[in-house]
């Protein structure tokens, strides 16, 4: 044997090339996080380390596959959760708004068999297929609703309606779709949108209005309510000591008369009365 490989070292070096092309080509590394399809001259004859809900990755099935070199060809299909980016999408509500969203959903390969007898295998395939989907379930279902009903956490029943119907197209191409979900949802550019905001301006004005001749007429009952206590209680205080009422008030008609009120400090009258005139009768003392 050895003399023969020294005697023939071309011939028995391209022989070791290709049994080493035969034993790479047969021996195959599986991932932990993809599934593959065995085919044999087309036809998928068996599936290694298939997605199976109950199995963490790793478990089983991923490391070295053995295939038939040249015979035998191994298309690998993802086995993680992926998404599907829809184009925003304008849908029209029951009270003919128009609002424009922008969703994704997210699947997985759960058959991978049926994924490469209807998509060939490609992700790709089954995305493209998918997307229009996904845009007409959305418009479908959202324009059932009113337009408040889309800004607000009651579409999450939408959304689940919207998955569901997503999920049984999907099944024809063995995937799976696990969620659906508004990545963001705005009233188009142009007139309906500052036509919208307009609405919003001219609520926020009322509203503050309201809120204020609600506060002025809420002021004006307290001040008449204090008012009317301040009244009785002047009028308790006063009718203890007659006397001394008189003299407060005697006072305050000479700080307004000689002095001025509270806009008119300088005070603009003059007067000429005899020391014994009755109105002056408290500076003279009782």
């Amino acid at each position: 044997m050895i003399d023969t490989i020294r005697r023939h070292p071309f011939a028995s070096g391209l022989i070791g090339f290709f049994v080493l092309i035969l034993l790479l080509s047969s021996i195959a590394v599986v991932p932990e996080t993809s599934q593959g399809v065995i085919s044999r001259f087309g036809r998928p004859v068996r599936i290694v380390n298939r997605f199976d809900a109950g199995q963490r990755f790793g478990d089983r099935g991923a490391g070295l596959v053995f295939r038939i070199p040249f015979a035998e060809n191994l298309v690998w299909i993802d086995k993680r959760v992926r998404d599907i980016d829809m184009e925003k999408q304008q849908v029209l509500s029951t009270d003919q708004l128009r609002l424009q969203v922008d969703a994704f959903a997210r699947y997985r390969i759960v058959d991978p068999l049926r994924m490469y007898i209807s998509a060939r295998g490609s992700e790709d395939r089954v995305e493209e297929a998918l997307r229009p989907i996904l845009g007409s379930q959305l418009r479908n279902e959202l324009g059932k609703r009113p337009f408040a009903a889309l800004l607000s956490p009651e579409r999450e029943g939408a959304m689940e309606n919207i998955r569901a119907g997503l999920d049984r197209v999907a099944r024809q191409y063995g995937a799976q779709i696990i969620d659906v979900r508004i990545k963001k949802a705005d009233l188009p550019d142009g007139t309906p949108l500052e036509s919208a905001y307009d609405r919003m301006r001219t609520a926020r004005l009322q509203e503050s209005r309201s809120i204020r001749a609600e506060g002025s007429k809420r002021a004006q009952i307290i001040r008449a309510e204090a008012d009317a206590e301040a009244a009785q209680i002047y009028a308790a205080a006063f009718g203890k000591d007659p006397q001394f009422y008189d003299f407060y008030r005697a006072m305050q008609s000479y700080q307004t008369t000689f002095i001025g009120d509270a806009e008119n400090k300088a005070g603009g009258t003059t007067m000429i009365l005899s020391p014994n005139n009755s109105y002056l009768k408290e500076f003279t003392g009782r």
